[in-house]
Order: C-alpha cells, then sequence, then structure tokens
C-alpha cells in the first residue's frame, strides 16, 4: 500500500474515535461503540503500515524524462535536468525531435541536438 493509503487510514480512524466519542455524549451507545472500534481498528492499520519516504537512491541515479516534443514558441525549445546528488549529471530534451540527451556532469555551455542538430543554445563568455 502507498503511503496516501497510510495517511487515510490514520485519519479516518481519528475522525471514526472522536465521531464514536460524539455519539457517547449524545447517548447512542451501540452505533458510538460500532464507530469507535472501527476508528481503533482503522488506526492501528494505519499506524502498522510502513512509511515510504521518496524514491529509492537508486531509481533517483536512473531518472531522466520521458522523450516528447516540447510546443513551438517561436525559438527553439528545450529542457534540462540537473541532478543535485552525485554524481551529478544532465539530462537534455530536444524540444523539435524529442530527443533525450544523458550527459556526465553539469549544464554545458552550449549544446547542440546529436539527433536533429540543432543548436539549442549557446552561452557566450
Amino acid at each position: 500500500m502507498t503511503r496516501l493509503s497510510r495517511e487515510n487510514f490514520l485519519i479516518s480512524g481519528f475522525v471514526c474515535i472522536v465521531f464514536g466519542a460524539f455519539m457517547t455524549v449524545a447517548g447512542l451507545g451501540s452505533m458510538a461503540v460500532t464507530v469507535g472500534l472501527f476508528g481503533i481498528v482503522f488506526f492501528l492499520v494505519g499506524m502498522s503500515l510502513s512509511r515510504q519516504v521518496g524514491l529509492s537512491p537508486e531509481a533517483v541515479a536512473q531518472w531522466s524524462p520521458d522523450g516528447e516534443m516540447l510546443p513551438d514558441a517561436g525559438r527553439v525549445m528545450y529542457r534540462v535536468d540537473v541532478t543535485l546528488d552525485e554524481p551529478i549529471r544532465s539530462s537534455i530534451l530536444c524540444g523539435p525531435c524529442g530527443h533525450v540527451e544523458l550527459v556526465m556532469g553539469g549544464k554545458p555551455s552550449s549544446f547542440t541536438c546529436p539527433n536533429c542538430n540543432k543548436p539549442l543554445w549557446e552561452e557566450e563568455e
């Protein structure tokens, strides 16, 4: 189960316990016991589920964007993603052809798409 279902069980359990307490005060004994017990069960199930924290380091290291064509905006569009953790690598998505190129290190000062031979950018020194 996902982290979202864990949170849903915890919230549902808490809400059922609170409603069960309100029903007890209102004099609805059998219904209050039923809702309160379900609340305790939901809360215990939610507490027993493991907590999932993000992606694994292997999944982060292997991530790259999907190859998709970007819309034309009057100039060549591209997308550059640079990892923050080691190993530093950049993934460059060419907008006109949708090709993804992986480059070790940060964003290069200039780049030409090897698939369609279009220059995407060139930074002046």
